[in-house]
């Protein structure tokens, strides 16, 4: 089987236009990994790429849930793998893309998803509110030590989903974490940008969104009942600008508000990849000489030329 090649890294790092460059060098076809691209009518404020800018390219796991929908990664892992499956017995290769580390190793890795039961999670979540996310995770670290270790301390939704798990399964939480071992044969390139730079590029990338028309693309969502979805709503940018259409931030605090969210959302997204040692990384950004030392952003062909070139060092020689 052809493996897959999966373009990884924080969001705002540029991993679209990389995935359509090495798309159009190599005939493949996309598959997204990203949890809030999966919902139709979120488009501005989760930088999906507009069908007119898609190269003719068939793009996979986008548009699929209604916002009234809860993302799954069970049910995501099964679609996901559905359409790798078929991609490859077209005989077209398939380039993965994302910034979301579970939905990335959902689609390749042998992970194993444990049920979930709205119940218990609820009472999960109420003791958070109840007790505090201190106390919660006190009683994961005594349950399953391990995965209170790896889960970060603030993240009260994975901790629930650990608690939910044990009591569900009588099993560790952890035993279900990620192994590294590939269940969809693929290479994984990643996109790695200097910390200001990256953190520029959110500054400039949240305004725009604005300039292109998030608080229009809110309000219609928001007469669909936006603000009581599971997950659409918790998309970066979102409950910002329903803030801001409710009349409690200004447009300039809903911007700053969404750019420093989107930065915390960028050093997790540094924390997981990082620990994967499967990711060959490529500088999107070096210093030039040129520039007297400056920053020199590498253009999105050069870094398609050495993410095809892993890739064909990866699968082993083949046709042209």
């Amino acid at each position: 089987m052809t493996p897959v090649l999966a373009v990884v890294g924080p969001t705002a790092s540029g991993k679209s236009d990389l995935a359509l460059e090495i798309a159009e060098r190599i005939g493949a076809q996309i598959v997204g990994a990203d949890a809030f691209q999966l919902y139709r009518g979120m488009d501005i404020g989760t930088a999906k790429v507009p069908m007119q800018d898609r190269r003719g390219i068939p793009h996979h796991q986008i548009d699929v849930l209604d916002i009234a929908a809860e993302a799954n990664i069970a049910a995501y892992q099964r679609h996901a793998r559905t359409d790798l499956a078929a991609i490859a017995a077209s005989g077209d290769p398939a380039v993965l893309v994302g910034g979301s580390g579970l939905y990335v190793r959902a689609a390749l890795d042998d992970l194993q998803i444990p049920p979930t039961d709205p119940a218990v999670r609820a009472r999960w979540e109420e003791r958070v509110r109840r007790d505090g996310l201190p106390a919660v995770r006190e009683h994961l670290m005594r349950v399953d030590p391990a995965a209170a270790a790896a889960i970060e301390p603030s993240n009260a939704r994975r901790i629930v989903r650990a608690c939910e798990v044990v009591e569900l399964t009588g099993q560790p939480f952890s035993a279900t974490l990620p192994t590294g071992r590939f269940a969809v044969p693929a290479v994984l390139v990643g996109l790695r940008l200097p910390r200001p730079v990256i953190d520029e590029r959110i500054e400039r990338r949240t305004h725009a969104m604005w300039e292109q028309g998030l608080l229009d693309e809110v309000q219609a969502l928001a007469q669909r009942g936006l603000a009581q979805t599971p997950t659409a709503s918790r998309a970066v940018g979102y409950p910002q600008a329903l803030a801001q259409l409710e009349g409690r931030m200004s447009r300039a605090e809903a911007i700053a508000a969404t750019s420093a969210a989107t930065r915390r959302l960028v050093r997790r997204q540094e924390s997981w990849f990082r620990r994967d040692r499967r990711i060959h990384w490529l500088d999107a950004a070096e210093s030039s000489p040129a520039a007297g030392a400056g920053i020199r952003m590498v253009p999105v062909g050069e870094l398609a030329d050495r993410a095809v070139d892993r890739w064909r060092a990866g699968a082993g020689d083949r046709p042209e």
